[in-house]
């Protein structure tokens, strides 16, 4: 049961994390392009880089409380 448990929660914080990742990328990437081309827009692009970093956060809360919950 304990395993079932933990799996669980890996999954959910490693599905949170691994989309984080693939967004922030391409974000990254884009804010790049427009930074060079438009400096002044910077601040938008780090507060743009900074939103999917929710889902990482968000992702822990739920293995979180699936490991908190269960037992």
């Amino acid at each position: 049961m304990a395993l079932e448990i933990a799996f669980g929660a890996a999954i959910a914080f490693a599905g949170g994390a691994i989309a984080t990742g693939w967004a922030q990328s391409r974000i990254g990437a884009a804010g790049a392009a427009a930074i060079a081309e438009r400096p002044e827009s910077a601040g938008s692009v780090i507060v743009l880089v900074a939103i999917p970093e929710t889902m990482a956060i968000l992702g822990f809360v739920v293995a979180s409380m699936i490991v908190i919950m269960v037992k």
